[in-house]
Parts: structure tokens; sequence; C-alpha cells
């Protein structure tokens, strides 16, 4: 699903936001992406997404070569991936069913056709019957669930989140990680950026650690 082969990222001023990143998450895998602040995560999530083009080498997501994608391509492409973050980015000025909706509505989907796909998204994460609240009225990890929700409706190959659980508690986030298992098990790629070594020890999942923008460790905690 993810292939990474020799990545590096160069910014400005000669910022490596990557160098030499090789690695292969298969179809339908789940896996968790960690290390210090800057170490590269979210330059790696960015790239994944095409919101940065890496500097060399080449990466295939979803059987696409992203270098060979032109810009024109780049909303389509994006159409089959789901992505969590750590803020929400919810519209407060829009109900819970709204917010849920709005992926649909911008690939062309009429309200009538959105329904189903919004309520069955928003039943998979526990929320079904708070579709007319506004995010204001939802509790932290409530508002990280319509994300989630909003994340899927698309029924998105591969789902990436971006420090989903970094303001929760240890115990909203161990359920929200839960939830990612629960669409991994359906076949959904799911990749997770996380600074939480203990949530992400306590997952067992594969662990592809990022020091000073290099990949120093990919391994199956057990």
């Amino acid at each position: 699903m993810i292939r990474f082969d020799g990545v590096s990222k160069r910014y400005a001023f000669g910022h490596m936001g990557l160098e030499q990143v090789s690695f292969h998450l298969n179809r339908g895998e789940i896996a968790f992406l960690t290390g210090h602040s800057g170490a590269g995560k979210s330059t790696l999530m960015k790239l994944v997404m095409l919101l940065e083009r890496a500097s060399t080498g080449q990466i295939w997501v979803g059987g696409h070569n992203l270098r060979a994608l032109k810009s024109s391509q780049i909303p389509y492409f994006r159409r089959n991936i789901g992505v969590v973050f750590q803020d929400h980015q919810l519209l407060f000025d829009r109900t819970v069913f709204a917010n849920v909706a709005l992926p649909l509505l911008i690939a062309g989907h009429s309200p009538g056709d959105c329904a189903g796909r919004v309520r069955a998204a928003l039943d998979m994460v526990g929320l079904l019957s708070r579709e007319k609240l506004f995010p204001m009225e939802l509790s932290g990890g409530e508002q990280q669930r319509v994300g989630l929700a909003r994340a899927v409706v698309n029924r998105p190959a591969l789902i990436l989140a971006d420090e989903p659980t970094g303001n929760l508690d240890p115990q909203l986030s161990t359920e929200i990680m839960k939830l990612f298992e629960n669409f991994n098990q359906v076949g959904v790629t799911v990749l997770i950026a996380s600074h939480d070594l203990a949530l992400v020890t306590r997952m067992r999942h594969r662990v592809l650690n990022l020091e000073q923008g290099r990949l120093v460790a990919d391994q199956e905690v057990r």
C-alpha cells in the first residue's frame, strides 16, 4: 500500500526533513510511526498525502507512483486516503452530521446519497445518537471520534493519523486506538504517527521509528 524507496526531503536552507527512508507497508497492515518532535513523522505523512513532494527517491501509494502524478490528479488520489488530525479540524458552525458528510459532498455525492453512509460511519464510532449536535457540545474524545468518522466515510483504502490521541487522556487514547484496529480488521491500511511510546507498546503492532529524519528501527512489538 505504501512503499518508500530511498526517500529524502530537503527544505529551504538545507534542512533535511527525511533522509534516505525506505520501508514497505502492506495492504491491510497497521503500523505506528514514532520519534521525537521534529524527527520527520509529519513530513513523512505529508509526502504520502502529496502535501509535499520528495526531493529524491520514489514513493508508491496504492499502486500510484507519486512522482508521476500531476497536480490535477492529486484531488482524486486523496479520495482513497482518510486523514485524522490531532486537533480534529472540525467545523464548529456545522453539526456532527454535516462535518462527516463534507468529504462526500466535496466528492460530488448528493445530500440524499450521503445520509446512509454518514450514519453508518457515525454508528461505527458510537456517535449515531449525536448527529444533530455541534462539536462544541461534545467532549474531546467525542470530537476525535467525529474526525475518525469523517476520515472513513469515503471508505478509503488507507487511513493516516497524525498524533490522533495527543490531546486525550490514557483511557480515551486507548479507545480511539481500538477504533483504528476495528477499521484495520476489515481491510483498511492504517498508519498512525504518535509520540506516546507507552500506548504504542501496549497496542503491539509494527513500529517504524524515526530519528533526525532517518528510519532507525522497523520492528513488531510483541
